[in-house]
């Protein structure tokens, strides 16, 4: 556990910081340079990924139980998942009226990600990684909103067809994780 609550603590930390300490952010960026900022950065989201990866797993080997779901949190998991994976896609796609209704979609789909997956597993592991996402995602969704109003930005909505291609790609992607992936990357078939 304590691998996982490292990992937790440099991964969300360090994607924290604009949240925690803008001008700090900007001073090092300032004096180091934005490549090596982003080289930093990188560098500390990938050991906090891994010390993630590695402590979710070993804590799966001992789990301490704290309830147990009923079966019907699995089901409606799934199509949280997919809106989640709609939600980041959205991300990515430029002009869809989804990131002009939500601004954030990224972090509103880690909110989404997150909730599915505290919905349908009760181990303390599970509440520690899913639980610690949502409560930053939560915390950035409501900063980068309220920054946003304060600096007056907006996203412009493009054609509904935008939306149509996140949705697209988030679905055969969804699919890929959901049928083949999730089995090999963490164990656990999520359509069963």
């Amino acid at each position: 556990m304590i691998l996982l609550l490292l990992g937790l603590a440099l991964f969300l930390g360090i994607h924290s910081v604009r949240i925690l300490a803008a001008p700090w952010r900007t001073a090092q960026i300032a004096r180091v340079g934005e490549g090596k900022w982003k080289g930093v950065f990188s560098l500390a989201s990938f050991v906090g990924f891994f010390l993630i990866v590695w402590g979710y797993g070993q804590a799966r080997l001992d789990p301490l139980v704290l309830w147990s779901p009923p079966v019907w949190t699995r089901h409606a998991a799934a199509p949280l998942t997919f809106g989640a994976f709609v939600l980041i896609a959205a991300t990515y796609v430029p002009g869809t009226r989804i990131k002009a209704a939500i601004g954030h979609p990224m972090v509103a789909g880690v909110i989404l990600w997150a909730f599915a997956h505290l919905l349908a597993n009760g181990m303390l592991a599970d509440v520690v990684l899913f639980g610690g996402f949502l409560v930053w995602a939560i915390a950035l969704f409501a900063f980068s909103r309220r920054r946003d109003r304060e600096a007056g930005i907006g996203y412009p909505a493009g054609a509904l067809s935008r939306d149509a291609l996140a949705a697209a790609i988030s679905g055969m992607a969804w699919i890929v994780f959901a049928v083949w992936l999730h089995l090999w990357l963490i164990g656990v078939r999520p359509l069963v």
